[in-house]
């Protein structure tokens, strides 16, 4: 953390070098918040070494040089270490054992080991005068004397004294950082703000985003408005995205879109879209479109997706209808709501009905601007009633049976979803597509005629016309083939024996044709 700190301010030095005197007033003032800390840096370059581990319980992080205690307390430490080889060395000459070593661990601390082959030599006098036996184990046999028990007192004493000093020291920098946390945290918002800032204009160079015009009106008006997180995703695949106008101003009246076309058209990502052109342009970034100008949107709702939530005891739809009736509840006249499939989670009939009375609510009571996308194709009547609502449907061309999508977002209404289509798309069962088809010609037949009630219509449908499923046939004879390889066992052939057998397996297929 310390180390960050200091990295982190003397960057941000570097980079209010490279702003210098800014006529920006924005980035002047960033240029300011990152200078000033030049003591604390120095106190931490003097301080810390370049790389500090990652714990300071560890110790090692304190630069030699920087406190004359702590660099004699390591030096005695360090210089233990030489004194344990000395002493190694002086204690194999003196035993005569060229394997005995000095170790050290955490429960006997240093100690002298040698195998249990010279135990009878090191427990005899005159060694076992000097070294004074600890412990005896399966292979090993463990010895101590006067002098390294001294030596180990005052190696471990540096140790201990080293680390203490070094927790001192930390602490002296972590009060010296919080005395400045004020300018400290000023720096790194500073620093926010200038990746924020760089972030939003190597978007607006590099993808072609314009400056958007944002006042007080309710204006809402997108030309050539893109969803940039797509647009790059089809960039990839080396397509490209089909932009699009939005324009939610009429004069003083509530302006709303309703929005029909077929799955997979394109409607959801209309509908994001221009959410986040509003986000991105009250943000204070470039949008990706042709040209923006919208009135501040004071709220933004959205109601896309589906989810549940079964802990608490709520469905999908209860879920939809609970957002949605925070959204009427809510929005004013200066919010943007984007609503998609409002009513998909119930019947028909109900689904319609709710859908129906949300739209007029937007219009006469929240008076807001709003995005709606449905495939209640009914509703499409409403634009010739309400005096602030418009349709707009997203294209697609047939074409030989097949259905292509236009992406295109224009004026008007759609009269189908292609449902079935998307189905057949998605991978369906050949007969489940048919049998669907036929299903829906019959109702969309019915209804055009006026022959009765969807039920009746179903009522009447032929059952089970789908695909035939071919009749089971006799199992057949297996061939020549199958039964002399049912004969052979793989494992027990050598590779002449597998060569002739190919051969043989060939002139019975000659003789079966």
């Amino acid at each position: 953390d310390l180390a960050a700190i200091r990295a982190g301010l003397t960057q941000g030095s570097a980079i209010a070098a490279m702003l210098g005197d800014d006529d920006i007033a924005v980035l002047a003032q960033t240029a300011r918040d990152l200078t000033g800390h030049d003591e604390l840096i120095d106190l931490l370059d003097e301080a810390l070494v370049a790389e500090p581990p990652l714990l300071a319980r560890d110790g090692g992080f304190v630069a030699p040089g920087f406190d004359d205690d702590l660099d004699e307390t390591r030096r005695l430490r360090d210089e233990g270490r030489g004194v344990i080889a000395r002493m190694q060395a002086d204690y194999i000459a003196e035993a005569g054992v060229p394997s005995l070593k000095i170790k050290h661990n955490n429960v006997l601390g240093y100690f002298i080991e040698t195998t249990s082959t010279h135990a009878e030599k090191m427990l005899a006098p005159p060694l076992n005068q000097r070294f004074i036996h600890r412990q005896t184990t399966a292979n090993q046999i463990r010895f101590t004397t006067v002098e390294l028990s001294e030596l180990e007192t005052r190696i471990l004493n540096a140790r201990d004294r080293a680390l203490e000093i070094e927790r001192e020291i930390f602490a002296r920098l972590t009060r010296a950082i919080l005395d400045r946390a004020g300018p400290i945290g000023q720096a790194a918002r500073a620093l926010a703000e200038i990746d924020l800032t760089a972030g939003f204009a190597d978007l607006a160079s590099g993808e072609g985003w314009v400056r958007p015009e944002v006042d007080d009106s309710r204006a809402f008006v997108i030309e050539g408005g893109r969803h940039p997180v797509v647009e790059r995703a089809l960039r990839r695949k080396g397509e490209a995205f089909v932009a699009n106008d939005c324009e939610l101003t009429q004069g003083e009246t509530p302006a709303i879109w309703l929005l029909t076309g077929p799955n997979m058209a394109g409607k959801s990502t209309f509908l994001r879209q221009n959410a986040l052109i509003s986000i991105l342009a009250q943000a204070g970034a470039f949008v990706p479109a042709r040209r923006a100008h919208m009135g501040l949107v004071s709220q933004l709702f959205s109601r896309v997706g589906a989810a549940d939530d079964l802990a608490r005891g709520r469905s999908t739809f209860m879920v939809e209808m609970v957002e949605t009736a925070a959204i009427l509840n809510q929005a004013d006249d200066h919010a943007l709501v984007i609503l998609d499939e409002i009513g998909r989670g119930t019947s028909t009939w109900d689904g319609l009905s709710i859908a129906w009375a949300v739209m007029e609510h937007l219009h006469a009571t929240n008076r807001c601007r709003a995005l709606f996308a449905t495939h209640y194709h009914e509703m499409t009547s409403l634009s010739a009633r309400l005096e602030g609502v418009e349709n707009a449907t997203v294209a697609v061309r047939e074409w030989e049976g097949e259905v292509i999508f236009l992406h295109e977002v224009r004026k008007g209404a759609a009269d189908r979803s292609y449902g079935v289509q998307v189905a057949r798309l998605a991978g369906l069962p050949p007969s489940v597509v048919e049998r669907a088809r036929d299903i829906l010609h019959q109702l969309e037949s019915g209804e055009r005629q006026g022959t009765g009630k969807p039920q009746a219509l179903l009522d009447d449908l032929p059952l089970f016309r789908t695909v035939p499923t071919p009749a089971p046939t006799a199992k057949p004879k297996p061939s020549q083939v199958e039964e002399r390889l049912r004969t052979l066992n793989p494992d027990t052939i050598s590779a002449r024996e597998a060569l002739d057998l190919v051969y043989e397996l060939r002139g019975m297929l000659g003789s079966e044709g």
